[in-house]
């Protein structure tokens, strides 16, 4: 039966007449199309497909949907042109199969065997069915799913008919009907899955026939839910909804890339992400996988790189298909090479197969375009969406992240973190492939060489192994020198944002210079690690440029000691092949080095993701309808900031406060008063005990914390604007007055940390935000300590007693005078309540309390006394020193705002940047050096390619000599690689170095204007990733990309010179790829400046978050600026989204002009010269590898186009107006200067901008050596102003200050600072010890820093710690008390205690100078009333204790 099946289907001649066509089986007979045992294989799938096509059209028959006739059927052009071709080929098919039919009749009188003409007649019914329904079907949504399947179950056959057809075709030298019908199969399938998909999208945009329901109409404002459906208002990406075609030319980019030729891009014109794509997305997919990990297995902790993979896994299998095509048909490039050589040498198989040769050549060379295009886009994008993921994890985190876990990831870090970490393992996606694909490459070349050479390939192989082997120390070590690098780059960083975040300080007490030695310190040892990288980074780089040609040397040379005859065919073959895989194998080191950054970034993250949370947040309880007995129960014996403390910060703690008291909690400094509202708010770590809270709150906090923004948001924090509600909280807050003179009222920008706010207006935002919400408990934490009197009154009144009413109030406060008014007053000493009751009873039975009272009555009563005209001697408490900061922004009447939009370059900035890189370190040296030494490489390749050429087929030279010459080529070669690398370490340490001193220098150097008006993110923005990226890409990309430039050429200028009349194709290819390149770099430039900052948004909005964490959990907004925070990271993902989109679109039309230059140099070098095979080698083996050089040197100019934009960044603040000098060598004033201290101020002006009013408008006074004088006058008068001036921090418009006879605008800052003191109003601390904060100069010993610390009755508080003076103290001073912190400043200078003289300043003039006496007898004094008020405020808590 079998036998006869064979001898009807194959006939038993066949199996032995030797006619090829075997029914033998075995590999090549399945590969060979006019075998019998393939043609049955063939026929068997198609019986398979036609039976499928067959049960669902009898299903489309049963299930037939009516189409309204007022919608008729349309077809897109993609779909006529598929079902064209489709139905033309399977009409070719079918006419063959007749034509074999009629043939063998005629020939034979027979038509066995049955394969020969069955296989025809199979694949036309095949294609007919495919082609008509995909075409027919595709509107129908329900299909879609089969019609894909369908398109790609054709595409799979048609790559297998087409691979073994031209397999065979160029191993018999042969072409048939049937190869050239399996051919065109492929771009037949192509066609169809362009089709199939398109209709996937045409249907979603449908309404029409969603769920093939033609008739349904949805009533009016009720539209059918079309999954995925965009609407055309939406301003995505049209990517969303681009079909097949679309996508794989990236189409759909166009109307963006013609928009940036037209105009500058902006913001608004980049479309926003799919849904897929966007932050929000990803982020709950990864949550909800990280859940079910946690559920599945409570045991063990779920691996998060397990996770990620997890919800990649889809598009990391597309995208590696892309990659396997792409290398599949790249390594299939060198087999046309030895078909025409063939060819040249007389051996076509027909007349005209060299054009058949060209149009298969171009055809593959378009699928590796397609495909290698499809891959790159599709891993970055997967990139993107992990790096989205993770950015959104660490600011969710952050928001939790317990105070324990502070102390070891600082705000720098966390930044960090987000701007460096995530950015580093989103761009290891891109690589991910490149590890299995350029194995898989070098395993497929091995056997196209073993075809070459034979068993020579040992030889290559070898020295490939041993290129490895050596590289794997080189990964070691660069993986070590990366984490140092990484270890160092943190404490840089953690010193320089806290440098920058506290320069006002520096710059008072004139410390830039110590702390701007630390942060070199610093960058000493970062760059020490920096070059060692870029060491290692460039020998590997030299190590895998010369392994391809030190391969070549060693099997040449292997052949001759074979004895294996070597001919242009094989070595121009192997060489081709070794070209081509030159460009993977350089690519080694940078996957190693991605891999290894990603490696060490990953870690960090998943440590912080690990790090401890808060534990206690859960306290609050919500409020039933039913009336509850308190809103605050507390019983806890221990609550603790530090876990493992064996004394704990509040011991014993037993608090009911009931609904609607008022309670005010008292103590000294660091008696634990703001650490009972912490506890309250779930922010202490230990609690051991019960704390709960019932309804909403509100907390206003000691230090405040105010976002970059306008009044109206910080007010409003994320509430719906009830205008009523909103005017009420104005009034109640004494911001009226306040906005009134603002340029633009509650719309005015306020800066980072509220720079351009008085520290009283701070608070009274802080309190009206905190009034607008409306809560039912409210936690204030000493709000009233930085406003005056009056508003202190005012705010008491109207605010605590009048809106707060009916609320429950906790109020920490050292104002004995509001005291009376509360229900309960907790009075607490040493980490405990020592006493609870209300006032007079306080009063009465406690000394502690009336010790307090009668301190606070003494300066209360002072001021009495004056106030009665007493004669008795008396001396009146100096007016504190209050920080009233930047008064010009409250009468600015300009236009401008203080903070500016982010500036960035506009339009083609040419060469510019390159320059300003370049000038700095000899950079042109070094980079012209690295230049010409790659240059002298090309050229002894050419010259070895072209000795080859020319002697290879020249018997008369000898071998030894023809591999000799080659072998000495190359030694000298690889000399100038090594020296290349050494130049371009240089250029990269040498420039990295200079820009970041001069970086540095310019900083420490700008005045507080600058500080006042640029967000610190957007410095950390330069100091960090733009930064990192001039220390480990702009050099190494220039002078790779600049390698790349001469590389490509040289390939031109070898095929015109072997090949001349490609000059007339090369020419215009050269000019198109000039205007593809400015068509690109018009957006692509612009696409990269917003990437840049959009970043720095995202790491302004996390160090603020970071920085006001506290308040933002205590309102419950955690979703609110979570929400934010996914926004910044899509509005930066969606430019760089179109920014790397828009390079996949250059790449694939510079690979197409490069298939048609290709081919063309095939068909041109076989009509110039056919005798010369080794010069149509050396053509051949340039030309397949012109795309690969061509398109890299286009990307490294794209990418380094766009790390440039990083030296643009960093030189827009290099070059910042700086301050005056710090010392002056002329004039420089004694040692001990100034001695008497006498200062005269004569008619001073100070305006804070150009345009800008004056704010001091000619003050004039003589302030005697050793008088203490106060300096008194209401909100937004100058006050501080003029301290601003006398430490210069302003300069004066007019006018001048003298202090003991110099001119303090004739000597240096530094001469001038340093021998002035201040305490700031709000206190900073500096991460390290306390001895360094107290003495961060080094000039003071133990014994004397002990003294001081027990004049500021904190020795005791330090002695209780273990380390003493090396007490640890993180960064902003955050495991201190505010007090305490206040308390560390306070030794700087002696602590002002009476006043020789009070001056009054209101509206920047001095409106009185004098005794306070006498100023107090004065009726209508501006002094006089403001000790009124404060009286006022005092003379009920006088009379408490009076009684």
């Amino acid at each position: 039966m079998g036998e006869g099946f064979w001898t009807l289907f194959c006939t038993s001649s066949e199996c032995s007449n030797g006619s090829g066509n075997e029914c033998s089986s075995g590999i090549l007979a399945i590969i060979d199309p006019n075998s019998c045992i393939n043609n049955i294989v063939v026929i068997a799938v198609d019986i398979l497909l036609l039976l499928i096509l067959l049960c669902f059209l009898m299903y489309r028959i049963a299930s037939k949907k009516i189409i309204a006739p007022s919608q008729p059927q349309t077809f897109s052009p993609v779909s006529v042109v598929s079902i064209s071709f489709n139905a033309g080929l399977a009409l070719a098919y079918l006419g063959s199969g007749i034509w074999t039919i009629i043939e063998k009749v005629y020939t034979y009188h027979m038509v066995l065997p049955l394969h020969g003409w069955l296989v025809y007649f199979f694949q036309g019914f095949t294609w007919l069915g495919l082609g008509f329904t995909i075409n027919l079907s595709k509107p129908h949504l329900p299909h879609n799913a089969i019609m894909k399947f369908f398109s790609i179950f054709g595409f799979l056959i048609a790559v297998f008919l087409c691979g073994s057809s031209i397999w065979e075709s160029i191993l018999d030298g042969a072409l048939s009907v049937l190869i050239v019908l399996n051919i065109l199969c492929f771009p037949g399938s192509i066609l169809l899955l362009f089709s199939a998909f398109e209709g996937t999208n045409n249907a979603k945009g449908d309404p029409e026939v969603h769920n093939g329901h033609a008739f349904y109409t949805p009533l009016p404002g009720a539209e059918p839910d079309i999954t995925g459906d965009i609407s055309p208002n939406d301003t995505v990406t049209p990517f969303a909804k681009a079909g097949l075609f679309s996508k794989m030319s990236f189409w759909w980019l166009n109307p963006l890339m013609k928009k940036g030729k037209e105009k500058i891009l902006e913001n608004e014109d980049i479309p926003q992400l799919r849904e897929a794509d966007r932050a929000r997305t990803l982020h709950s997919i990864f949550r909800e996988q990280l859940h079910k990990r946690k559920e599945s297995h409570p045991s063990s902790d779920p691996s998060i790189l397990t996770i990620i993979f997890f919800c990649q896994w889809k598009a990391i299998l597309v995208s590696g298909f892309f990659a396997l095509l792409k290398i599949l048909a790249m390594t299939a490039s060198p087999l046309f090479l030895i078909a025409f050589i063939k060819v040249v040498d007389g051996d076509a198989a027909f007349k005209y197969e060299v054009y058949a040769l060209t149009a298969g050549l171009f055809v593959v060379k378009i699928v590796e375009s397609l495909s290698e295009r499809q891959w790159f886009f599709r891993t970055r994008l997967i990139g993107l969406q992990v790096r989205s993921l993770i950015s959104a994890a660490v600011y969710q985190k952050q928001l939790r992240l317990s105070n324990a876990a502070k102390t070891t990831h600082s705000p720098g870090e966390i930044v960090n973190y987000v701007t460096v970490d995530a950015y580093r393992i989103g761009e290891f996606p891109y690589w991910f492939h490149q590890i299995w694909s350029t194995n898989l490459q070098l395993c497929l070349s091995l056997l196209i060489i073993y075809f070459s050479v034979g068993a020579a390939t040992l030889a290559a192989l070898t020295v490939l192994i041993l290129t490895m082997v050596v590289s794997s120390p080189l990964a070691k070590l660069q993986h070590e020198y990366q984490t140092k690098f990484m270890i160092a780059q943190n404490k840089r960083l953690r010193a320089i944002t806290e440098a920058l975040s506290n320069m006002k300080i520096l710059k008072l007490y004139s410390w830039e210079t110590n702390f701007k030695k630390v942060i070199e310190g610093f960058r000493a040892e970062e760059l020490k690690w920096i070059a060692k990288v870029l060491s290692q980074k460039g020998y590997c780089n030299a190590l895998f440029w010369t392994a391809p040609v030190l391969a070549a040397a060693v099997t040449f040379w292997t052949c001759y000691f074979l004895g294996f005859t070597l001919t242009a065919s094989n070595v121009f073959t192997f060489l081709a092949t070794l070209r081509i895989l030159q460009e993977p194998i350089r690519l080694i080191p940078d996957v190693f080095g991605a891999f290894i950054e990603a490696k060490v970034s990953f870690s960090r993250i998943v440590k912080f993701l690990d790090a401890p949370e808060l534990e206690n947040r859960h306290t609050r309880k919500q409020s039933c309808d039913r009336e509850v007995e308190h809103s605050i129960f507390i019983r806890a014996s221990e609550i603790s900031w530090d876990i493992e403390a064996t004394r704990a910060t509040l011991r014993d703690i037993n608090l009911v406060v009931k609904q609607g008291e008022k309670v005010a909690i008292c103590g000294e400094v660091g008696s634990g008063k703001s650490t009972l509202l912490a506890g309250i708010l779930g922010e202490v770590p230990r609690i051991n005990g019960i704390v709960q809270v019932y309804g909403t709150i509100a907390y206003v906090s000691q230090s405040a914390w105010i976002q970059t923004g306008t009044i109206q948001d910080n007010i409003l924090f994320g509430t719906p604007m009830d205008h009523v509600r909103y005017q009420e909280t104005l009034e109640k807050c004494s911001l009226i007055k306040d906005l009134n003179i603002l340029p633009f009222g509650d719309l005015t920008q306020i800066g980072e940390r509220g720079v351009n706010l008085s520290g009283g207006q701070k608070q009274r935002i802080q309190l009206a935000r905190a009034l607008y919400q409306n809560a039912e408990v409210y936690l204030l934490d000493d709000p009233f300590s930085a406003v005056d009197a009056h508003t202190a009154i005012s705010l008491f009144n109207e605010y605590v007693m009048g809106a707060l009413a009916e609320k429950t109030v906790l109020l920490v406060t050292h104002q004995v005078d509001f005291l009376p008014a509360f229900n309960s007053i907790l009075l607490m000493s040493w980490g405990k309540i020592s006493r609870a009751a209300p006032f007079d009873e306080l009063l009465a039975s406690c000394q502690e309390f009336q010790d307090l009272v009668n301190a606070h009555n003494d300066t209360a009563g002072s001021g009495r006394q004056v106030q009665y005209a007493s004669t008795r001697k008396q001396k009146l408490a100096a007016e504190e020193i209050e920080k009233e900061r930047t008064e010009v922004e409250l009468k600015e009447s300009s236009g401008d705002q203080l903070i500016k939009k982010e500036e960035r370059e506009t339009g083609d900035t040419g060469f510019k940047p390159y320059i300003q890189y370049l000038k700095h370190s000899r950079g042109f040296l070094h980079f012209s050096l690295s230049v010409l030494f790659l240059f002298l490489f090309i050229v002894g390749q050419l010259i070895q390619n072209y000795w080859l050429a020319l002697n290879l087929q020249d018997y008369s030279v000898s071998r030894v000599k023809l591999f000799t010459v080659y072998s000495v080529i190359f030694c000298i070669m690889s000399f100038f690689l090594l020296l290349r690398s050494f130049m371009i370490v240089d250029l990269g340490c040498g420039a990295s170095e200079s820009i970041f001193s001069a970086l540095l220098n310019s900083l420490f150097r700008a005045p507080m204007l600058f500080y006042d008006s640029t967000p610190v993110g957007r410095i950390l923005s330069r100091v960090s990733t733009d930064m990192n990226i001039i220390d480990l890409e702009v050099g190494l990309k220039l002078a790779f990309a600049a390698g790349a430039i001469v590389s490509a050429y040289s390939i031109f200028l070898v095929l015109v010179v072997l090949a001349w009349p490609l000059v007339f194709l090369i020419a215009p290819t050269i000019y198109l790829t000039y205007l593809f390149q400015n068509y690109y770099f018009a957006s692509a430039k612009e696409l990269m400046r917003m990437n840049g900052t959009t970043k720095s948004a995202i790491a302004s909005q996390l160090s603020e978050s970071i920085a006001g964490a506290m308040t933002i959990r205590a309102f419950g907004e955690e979703k609110r600026f979570y929400s934010k925070n996914l926004e910044f990271i899509d509005a930066n993902s969606s430019a760089d989204f179109n920014s790397f989109s828009t390079n996949e679109w250059l790449t694939e039309r510079l690979e197409f002009l490069c298939a048609i230059v290709l081919s063309a140099s095939a068909i041109a070098i076989t009509w110039i010269d056919a005798s010369s095979s080794g010069f149509v080698g050396m053509t051949l083996s340039y030309g397949l590898s012109l795309n690969v050089f061509l398109v890299t040197s286009v990307q490294l100019q794209c990418m380094i186009g766009n790390s440039i934009v990083s030296v643009e960044r960093v030189e827009q603040y290099m070059h910042i107006t700086s301050e005056s000098a710090q010392i002056i060598e002329e004039n420089r004033p004694a040692h001990n200067w100034p001695v008497v201290g006498k200062v005269e101020i004569c008619d001073l002006k100070v305006r804070y901008r150009p345009n800008s009013p004056l704010v001091l408008r000619g003050i004039n006074c003589i302030i005697e050596g050793g008088y203490k004088v106060g300096i008194v006058g209401r909100t937004g008068s100058g006050k501080t102003t003029l301290i601003s001036v006398l430490f210069r921090l302003v300069e004066p418009t007019g006018g001048k200050v003298i202090i003991d006879d110099y001119d303090i605008c004739t000597i240096g800052l530094h001469d001038l600072r340093s021998r002035l003191g201040i305490i700031p109003q709000e206190p900073t601390l500096f991460g390290g010890s306390v001895r360094f904060n107290l003495d961060p100069l080094s000039e003071h010993t133990d014994l004397e820093i002990w003294e001081v610390l027990e004049k500021c009755q904190l020795r005791k508080a330090i002695e209780e710690k273990e380390e003493g003076l090396d007490t640890f103290v993180v960064q902003d001073g955050t495991n201190w008390s505010t007090g305490q912190r206040q308390l560390f400043l306070a030794h700087r200078i002696p602590t002002v205690m009476d006043c020789t003289k009070v001056l009054a300043i209101s509206d920047g003039l001095l409106v009185e100078y004098d005794e306070p006496v006498k100023l107090m007898n004065n009726e209508g004094s501006l002094f006089g009333q403001l000790v009124k008020e404060y009286w006022s405020r005092s003379a009920n808590a006088a009379i408490h204790s009076e009684d």
